[in-house]
């Protein structure tokens, strides 16, 4: 290791799938930033979040802890747990020497009336904007900034005032493809949040930089985050009739209905794609996805000129992925697809992990939080679920080996008539879902039926495979109990 703790950027977009980079093997969606970073890093294929919603996403990463144990499974939750801010990694961090910064959202605690309040995080530098909506713009940071760079934050944001523009489609729970033209488009370039955390973080490192002390920035933007309401300057590189359909055929209509028959939350019903404005939403969900592209290349270039690379961690991930018309479902809810539960996962450090690799282990996002830990010399608590990775890091384990098994939940987490509970355990080859409750839950072979199309639960041919399962995901449940406060023997 080097002798002082290494900087550390750690890039989260909000809401991108796993399969949207391009050298993973998305060719229609152009990521030469993102690509040529994978020479530098190892590539985590199989990174899954503990849940496919923000806040218990966000809370379960940052502590390496998952969801329920927090009690952080809710968005739009008053705070944050009371006393589970000690377990935060940048707090752990801060209290070793580290100075630490945000940009963008933190979402710890609920945003709807404002900025949300801050647990005893760790950050001294915070440059806050959860979402350049309009029922956020002049709470925010960002609004403000736009104002300082010469621009009108009203008119940049215009097109997400619901009053004069209404969310398309009605149904469509935060809206949808707000499509740009030449005349008239959404937030440019020069003045969107994904350039406004670039330029952020940037300052901070300036700043962190004055005195002797490691620093962590955590770049946190909004983007590919609905409503699809990419720039113009991005949307036109792309023709939306020709991009892949999303996985869908009418007995996923069927699927799905059976399990919001039962109350199962979801964000959206299920629907043929065109429903949904596809393949508009396609194209200005990647488009987002190639202005995040350009700007963590902009982070990068930046990091090499003042020659700042070589003792700097960098992660690039997102909090949770988003349907994208598969199945006939948009935006997230109480389901554990792969789209939604699965993401890019790429970290960084020249000349001490090893680069350009790829890794098909099964890994979980509260595993990184305990290797930054690690690697800059501390240590977290012993009861910590995540695992650091700097045995594969570092090349001392193999590629491909870290979890059996990965485990997501679903409790309550976005306002629904259900108040679902449900739990995903999945192995290589196999996912079990349970909405617990309802009598119902989902088997899938991956091997057999990688898109998650046919439902193997009530299969008689697999109930021997799903009664293993349902053994193994119960007991996953239990290993991550909070017990409660630390057992006094007697003398």
């Amino acid at each position: 290791m080097a002798s002082k703790p290494p900087n550390i950027v750690w890039y989260c977009t909000d809401q991108q799938r796993f399969d949207t980079i391009g050298r993973l093997g998305n060719p229609h969606v152009h990521t030469p930033r993102i690509d040529r970073f994978m020479d530098e890093a190892t590539v985590f294929t199989h990174a899954f979040v503990q849940c496919p919603i923000c806040t218990p996403s966000r809370s379960s990463f940052l502590t390496g802890m998952h969801p329920s144990f927090l009690r952080a499974n809710r968005n739009g939750n008053a705070g944050f747990t009371d006393g589970a801010d000690q377990r935060l990694i940048t707090r752990i961090l801060a209290e070793a020497g580290y100075d630490c910064g945000l940009t963008g959202k933190l979402h710890l605690a609920g945003a709807a009336e404002g900025p949300e309040p801050r647990a005893d995080d760790g950050y001294r530098f915070f440059e806050y904007s959860h979402a350049p909506r309009r029922d956020y713009t002049n709470h925010t940071d960002y609004y403000q900034w736009i104002a300082r760079q010469g621009g009108d934050p009203d008119v940049v944001l215009q097109r997400l005032d619901d009053e004069k523009f209404p969310r398309p489609p009605e149904d469509m729970y935060q809206g949808g493809l707000y499509e740009p033209t030449p005349d008239f488009d959404n937030a440019p370039p020069e003045y969107h949040q994904t350039t406004w955390c670039t330029e952020m973080a940037i300052d901070f490192i300036g700043e962190a930089e004055e005195s002797d002390k490691p620093w962590i920035i955590s770049l946190n933007p909004f983007d590919p985050h609905p409503p699809h309401d990419a720039p113009w300057e991005f949307y036109r590189r792309f023709d939306p009739y020709t991009l892949p359909e999303p996985v869908f055929a009418e007995s996923d209509v069927i699927h799905q209905n059976k399990l919001a028959a039962a109350g199962i939350d979801f964000q959206s019903r299920s629907m043929p794609p065109e429903h949904w404005q596809f393949p508009g939403v396609k194209a200005s969900y990647y488009a987002m996805i190639e202005l995040i592209d350009e700007q963590f290349g902009r982070l990068l270039d930046f990091l090499e000129a003042n020659d700042l690379r070589e003792n700097t961690i960098v992660i690039f991930t997102s909090d949770h992925g988003e349907m994208l018309g598969d199945h006939g479902l948009v935006l997230k809810g109480c389901r554990f697809y792969d789209p939604l539960v699965r993401v890019p996962l790429m970290i960084s450090w020249p000349g001490h992990f090893e680069a350009g690799v790829i890794s098909e282990a099964l890994v979980e996002a509260v595993d990184i939080a305990p290797t930054l830990a690690e690697a800059a010399g501390l240590a977290m608590a012993e009861d910590t679920h995540g695992r650091s990775l700097l045995p594969i890091l570092t090349g001392e384990a193999p590629l491909d080996e870290h979890r059996d098994f990965v485990r997501s939940e679903y409790h309550d987490a976005v306002e629904g008539d259900d108040e679902s509970s449900a739990s995903m355990y999945r192995e290589r080859r196999w996912k079990l879902v349970v909405y617990h409750g309802n009598e119902i839950g989902e088997l899938y072979d991956l091997e057999a039926d990688p898109t998650e199309s046919h439902d193997l639960w009530d299969d008689p041919a697999h109930l021997a495979i799903k009664a293993e399962l349902l053994q193994k995901s119960y007991d996953a449940s239990i290993a991550v109990l909070d017990l409660g406060p630390d057992r006094i023997m007697m003398a």
